[in-house]
């Protein structure tokens, strides 16, 4: 498995800062999307990109934020966009996805997306509107009704039982592709809290952990959840 920082043309023809990871066996694979939390593309996005590609995929994480400006308000921009549903950041991803389909070593036919917590609501959007095979989204936003997930491929949802904020989401979730019929595993993990895949640090973190949401890594979920990607993709993306 090979892992590196790369850049590749956003959607406004600058360069965007990404990691790109892939199996070292010089055969096509599909190719994953990896979309970060709000915390940004840190170490433990690469870490999570690296165990993608471990798994036999060509894994992407773009840097959303990674736009002209302030960070914050780079970061505030992309928040809006998410809950707008339209905007520069789902823009950067298709870029991030075209420019995933033309790497020799992928197959580009077959691409999906993972994301986590805001990620994790990026990505099950971006499956509404993409042509992907698959989406996998860990504790994040779930629309209200059938009709914004319309056109949804199959969906893998984990979120943890403790997280106040994003648990009834995990439910809603599980609710509305039942009635969509669309294959799905959705699992709300009773002892985990958000952000259970994530190692995080710093005082955002430790605040995470404090509050209602009780993010903090959850070694039990995190690796169940592993488990479940290779068998949900490998249903719907292959290898």
């Amino acid at each position: 498995m090979n892992i590196n920082d790369i850049t590749f043309p956003s959607s406004s023809g600058t360069m965007m800062r990404a990691a790109y990871a892939t199996p070292d066996d010089g055969a096509k694979h599909p190719g994953v999307i990896v979309i970060h939390e709000i915390f940004g593309l840190n170490d433990d996005i690469r870490r999570i990109t690296a165990r993608v590609a471990e798994l036999g995929y060509a894994a992407l994480a773009p840097d959303l934020y990674d736009r002209p400006g302030n960070r914050l308000m780079c970061v505030a921009r992309t928040m809006m966009t998410l809950n707008r549903g339209e905007g520069d950041a789902f823009k950067d991803l298709d870029a991030a996805r075209s420019w995933l389909q033309r790497q020799p070593p992928v197959d580009e036919s077959r691409i999906g997306v993972i994301g986590f917590c805001m990620g994790g609501g990026f990505a099950l959007m971006y499956a509404v509107r993409a042509p992907l095979k698959v989406a996998a989204t860990f504790y994040g936003d779930v629309p209200k009704t059938t009709d914004q997930l319309k056109g949804v491929c199959p969906v893998l949802g984990g979120y943890g039982r403790k997280d106040r904020m994003f648990a009834s989401q995990g439910e809603r979730l599980e609710k509305l592709l039942s009635e969509m019929n669309v294959a799905h595993d959705v699992k709300i993990y009773d002892e985990a809290g958000h952000s259970f895949m994530s190692r995080n640090f710093g005082v955002l973190a430790s605040i995470g952990r404090m509050g209602p949401m009780k993010a903090e890594y959850n070694h039990e979920a995190a690796e169940d959840s592993w488990k479940r990607i290779v068998a949900f993709f490998a249903a719907h993306l292959g290898k």
